[in-house]
């Protein structure tokens, strides 16, 4: 049995690195959601036209990793207080978000941004949506930080 989550939370190289690290995550995928553009490519948004974010979209096994761990890794990977980018990535594209596949996710995700907010004196900058179409990235943005060693600009990993 397996489950999928999507996150953004800065360039997606980085990000899927980390998620990749996590036992019980059985595949990631590097992509582009929450915008307008139908299939858009990777220039289209750096354009920050089309309101996609740089995302994952992971495949889990729930009985070996919750949804919640992986909503606590999501924090420790990135800043979830900068609004419009991540570290020097600036831009929409780079934006902190959760995209929630059901209902559960979608309170679990609330539940964890309430209590994320308690931790922090500025104001949570992660969007909340429900997920749609996903669009996987180009080939050479697949696995990039393993491939290459470059492009993992987040926290280091800190695993549960």
């Amino acid at each position: 049995m397996t489950s999928k989550a999507i996150f953004a939370a800065g360039c997606f190289w980085g990000v899927q690195f980390y998620f990749d690290q996590i036992d019980g995550v059985t595949d990631s995928v590097v992509g582009y959601t929450g915008g307008h553009t139908i299939s858009p490519s990777y220039e289209d948004v750096c354009s920050h036209t089309t309101g996609h974010a740089e995302a994952v979209e992971l495949t889990f096994n729930p009985e070996i990793v919750s949804y919640e761990t992986l909503l606590q890794q999501f924090l420790y990977m990135h800043d979830p207080t900068q609004f419009g980018g991540q570290g020097p990535d600036i831009g929409d594209s780079y934006r902190s978000a959760i995209f929630y596949i059901d209902d559960s996710q979608r309170v679990a995700a609330q539940n964890f941004i309430d209590q994320a907010a308690a931790q922090y004196n500025d104001p949570i900058a992660t969007e909340l949506a429900v997920a749609g179409d996903f669009w996987p990235a180009e080939d050479y943005h697949q696995k990039f930080a393993e491939r290459t060693g470059r492009g993992m600009c987040h926290k280091p990993f800190k695993s549960m």
